[in-house]
Formats: C-alpha cells, sequence, structure tokens
C-alpha cells in the first residue's frame, strides 16, 4: 500500500498515523484468505469441511478450478478451437443457452466484422455450421 504522508505532520502525527492503520488493518472486516486458481475440471474442485460460524464480516474464499469447456466432436471443431480461443474461451460458447441457427450465424459474423476477428468467410461458413450442428435447441445434446 503506498500511502502520501504531508511533510507537516511531524513524528507526533506519523506516529498517530501509524497506529490508526495498523488498529484499521486488525479491525477492519473483509477477506480472511484468499483462494487459489488452479487447473482441474469443473467439479473436481474439493471444498474444505464447512468451519463454525464466524462473528463479524469475513468469509473465506475457496480454490477455483480454471478449465477449458470440452466441446462437441465433429467437422469444424478444430476451426473453432483456432480461431474462437484467440479472444475467448471456448467455455463462453457451452455456456450459452442452446441459440438458433440464424444466431448462431448472425454471432459468427458479429465477431469478424464488429470485433475484428481474422476469419475468412470460408473458415466462418465452416465453424457457423458447426456451432448450428452441435449448439442450436434441436441439436444440443
Amino acid at each position: 500500500m503506498n500511502i502520501r504522508i504531508p511533510s507537516c505532520l511531524g513524528v507526533a502525527g506519523l506516529a498517530l498515523l501509524s497506529a490508526g492503520l495498523a488498529a484499521q488493518a486488525q479491525t477492519r472486516p473483509g477477506l480472511e484468505s484468499a483462494g487459489v486458481y488452479a487447473d482441474g475440471t469443473l467439479g473436481m474442485a474439493q471444498q474444505p469441511a464447512r468451519g463454525a460460524p464466524q462473528t463479524g464480516s469475513v468469509f473465506r474464499v475457496g480454490q477455483w478450478p480454471t478449465y477449458t469447456a470440452e466441446l462437441a466432436p465433429g467437422k469444424g471443431r478444430e476451426l473453432v478451437l483456432a480461431h474462437c480461443m484467440m479472444c475467448h474461451s471456448v467455455t463462453y460458447i457451452t455456456m450459452q443457452p442452446p441459440l438458433s441457427a440464424a444466431t448462431w450465424g448472425a454471432e459468427v459474423h458479429k465477431m469478424i466484422s464488429a470485433l475484428g476477428a481474422p476469419i475468412n468467410e470460408t473458415d466462418a461458413q465452416e465453424i457457423v455450421a458447426y456451432l448450428q450442428a452441435h449448439y442450436t435447441p434441436e441439436t444440443r445434446k
């Protein structure tokens, strides 16, 4: 933490400021311990046993898994991995509600035209076909 101390504060004022900061650090409610981001698949993070209730506004954060969702196998999957993961994880695709075929086409073309994804039209058509084959209300498993 960087704190600017005015030069006019003096030794006594510095001592009071120092004591106040130390007291605040000991009594301030908030984060008691932080989580750790670890590799693994979703559902594999081990949760600590529930502790006794704490008083005050203290909370703990356990480990959060970092993982890449699995895309459905099929023609176009490798193009999705190659092009889409340049900007976002494939979890962004799998967490969407099942979108209509037209919406997937619009989404891919929005990524190209509005967001600048460097995808040629041939690859874009194959990516759209893949998404329509696996992630629409009719095709999502």
